[in-house]
């Protein structure tokens, strides 16, 4: 009885060592989740491709975008809106003039740039169209205050000629530094000492060159030449 009891538990010993290596050889070769079956893990979003600790271009296509800056700075507020009347160039006779009555003929050197009917009796700051040092301030005849400015437009001289100022509201003197955008004063009344006569409105040269010039007009076009148009750096 006893022997007998020895020779079925080794039979049970064995057919259990035999299962359990059929199992094991089973998932050996046959994974619970064959390869071609397994479920995909999501792709990784744009997102989260273009992160790093700086923003890529796409992610901010600003980036690669260059600012346009102005080599000049508008001389008054809306510069734009306000040439209405005599632009750079323009030939002006007191016939012709879009201004009466008028004084002066020739080709125009400079851009006029007038007010809007709300300024007329108010204070109109002029700025710096660029940096540079006061060579001349004073009083001179077609224009009441004027002040010209020593500056650089594509690494050459220029003189920038501010005309029709009041004078008394600059308080920089000659030789002192004006910096682009920075407050000049303030245009001068209308019909006034401060303008010589003339509307209130500010005309603005821009001379080839560091020689100081305020004509306002020149007798031939082959003179114009000497000249800039400011609103080719200001006005588009």
């Amino acid at each position: 009885m006893k022997k007998g009891f020895v020779i079925i538990l080794f039979c049970l010993t064995t057919l259990a060592a035999a299962f359990y290596f059929a199992k094991y050889q089973f998932s050996k070769n046959n994974p619970a989740v064959p390869q071609e079956n397994a479920p995909s893990l999501p792709p990784v979003s744009q997102d989260l491709q273009n992160f790093s600790g700086n923003q890529t271009e796409s992610s901010n296509p600003g980036a690669s975008e260059k600012q346009s800056v102005r080599p000049l700075q508008p001389p008054l507020d809306r510069s734009a809106e306000r040439v209405t009347k005599k632009p750079f160039g323009i030939f002006i006779t007191p016939q012709n003039s879009p201004v009466q009555p008028e004084k002066f003929r020739g080709y125009h050197t400079g851009t006029d740039f007038e007010i809007f009917p709300e300024e007329v009796d108010a204070d109109v700051n002029v700025y710096a169209i660029c940096s540079g040092t006061i060579a001349l301030k004073e009083s001179a005849s077609g224009y009441g205050g004027v002040l010209v400015q020593n500056c650089q437009l594509d690494n050459q001289p220029i003189t920038a000629i501010y005309g029709h100022l009041k004078l008394a509201s600059i308080s920089k003197k000659t030789s002192e530094n004006l910096n682009a955008g920075e407050t000049i004063g303030i245009l001068g009344k209308a019909y006034s000492l401060e303008t010589d006569g003339e509307r209130k409105h500010l005309h603005l040269g821009i001379h080839r060159g560091s020689s100081i010039s305020i004509r306002g007009y020149a007798g031939s076009q082959a003179q114009l030449s000497g000249w800039i148009d400011p609103c080719s750096h200001i006005c588009n």
